[in-house]
């Protein structure tokens, strides 16, 4: 490996924006002890800000050391589809309506389980929701499972224990839930193409393993927790409340539109414009739009677009290094501290590999994606919707990753072992 100073100083700067997203309540509490720069702390207590406030930093010396040619063409040269069709789907996903026909739909699924209402609801939307992220993607299905627990039960006083493995669970299942098909997870939809991985394929092996693994995943946490759950108030939803079929209709076809698009940004942002003027015409059936959550969001994933696109030379070996066996538990740690889809992208790169190896280097991307923010790009979707139930405002980044650890471990029993 010969790196460039300028991938030497972006390793450097990726270190420390992981050590940032792991340091964001002492930023939350140096606004508290001092006012005068309270903005600034509370900026970067933001998790959303830690990558894109990083990736500012790499580029400013960039510009400085290899001159504004090379880094407006580095720039230019990156991928920002991604992060621009998170922030539409997750607006497009967290209106009224959408919910309300969420809601709907899984209270009908939870209606035929055997046990209390709110126990039913709550597994249905860590079993059913993360599954369907297979089709509608999964930041939409981060996105709508996020809602739905955070307008039910995270609104009704639940300890902070059964938050954390609520939103842990969430981001495992929702990590793995994706793999039933090859267009809707990030790091499967990176090498489907090339390895030739259509839906028979996926289905037959990842398929029936992540429908495994999330229904345990859900079912063990709301077992564990079905006192807490049970004794939850019920929710109830007001008929003036209630949104017309008809837009309900209008909002579900954009949906189906922007993910039928998703590759496409110019098509996915001018229907997201259009869509925007919808909801300006119908305004009494919509809540406040999640602009700035998307724009954090979106924000937070371009800086891991720029910041992770200078790790591929110490990456890339790294990962080749290793043998099949190795590499599933090897992409699983290191997915922890980097964005799955960039592991499977590396790997991708690299011709001749055997289907044991590629199997291993997948499995283990889709296995880690919960353990923390970073791991998996609708992450940050969840976090942005959920955060505000928790202590400060903030995800204790360590919390969630001792709550992500046992989940983790059952994916990882069913995806190797099995």
């Amino acid at each position: 490996m010969n790196p460039t100073t300028i991938q030497l100083i972006a390793a450097a700067l990726f270190a420390v924006a992981i050590l940032h997203t792991f340091s964001v309540k002492l930023f939350e509490r140096l606004a508290h002890s001092d006012p005068r720069h309270g903005g600034v702390w509370h900026l970067l207590a933001e998790v959303e800000v830690v990558f894109g406030f990083w990736a500012m930093v790499m580029m400013l010396f960039m510009f400085a050391i290899d001159g504004s040619e090379t880094a407006t063409h580095y720039l230019d040269g990156r991928n920002f589809a991604e992060p621009m069709f998170v922030f539409a789907i997750m607006v497009i996903a967290a209106t009224r309506p959408v919910l309300q026909f969420s809601q709907a739909v899984v209270k009908a699924i939870a209606s035929i389980l055997p046990v209390r209402p709110q126990i039913a609801s709550f597994f249905t939307v860590l079993f059913v929701v993360p599954l369907l992220g297979s089709f509608i993607t999964e930041p939409a299905a981060m996105t709508v499972g996020a809602m739905i627990l955070s307008a039910g039960t995270f609104s009704r006083g639940i300890s902070p224990r059964l938050k954390y493995a609520a939103l842990a669970v969430l981001f495992v299942n929702v990590s793995i839930g994706g793999t039933l098909t090859p267009f809707a997870a990030p790091p499967i939809l990176m090498v489907a193409g090339k390895w030739n991985w259509d839906m028979p394929f996926m289905l037959e092996t990842f398929g029936w393993r992540s429908a495994l693994a999330t229904a345990f995943n859900a079912g063990l946490l709301a077992f564990l927790f079905r006192k807490e759950l049970a004794a939850l108030p019920s929710g109830s939803e007001t008929v003036a409340n209630r949104v017309p079929v008809p837009l309900i209709a209008v909002h579900l076809a954009f949906l189906a539109l922007v993910v039928a698009f998703s590759h496409h940004p110019a098509v996915f942002l001018a229907l997201f414009l259009f869509f925007l003027g919808v909801t300006q015409a119908y305004r009494a059936h919509q809540d406040r739009l999640m602009l700035r959550e998307g724009l954090l969001v979106a924000f937070f994933l371009a800086g891991l677009v720029v910041l992770g696109g200078q790790q591929q030379w110490w990456l890339q070996p790294l990962l080749m290094s290793m043998n099949s066996d190795a590499i599933y538990f090897g992409a699983t740690a290191l997915t922890a501290v980097t964005d799955n889809a960039a592991l499977t992208y590396l790997g991708s790169l690299v011709e001749g590999l055997t289907d044991e190896f590629k199997y291993a280097l997948v499995a283990g991307a889709v296995t880690g994606g919960g353990l923390t923010v970073i791991a998996n790009a609708p992450n940050p979707a969840g976090l942005s919707i959920l955060k505000n139930h928790f202590e400060d405002d903030t995800v204790n980044p360590f919390g969630l990753l001792a709550a992500a650890t046992p989940p983790t471990l059952m994916a990882i029993v069913v995806f190797w072992l099995l």
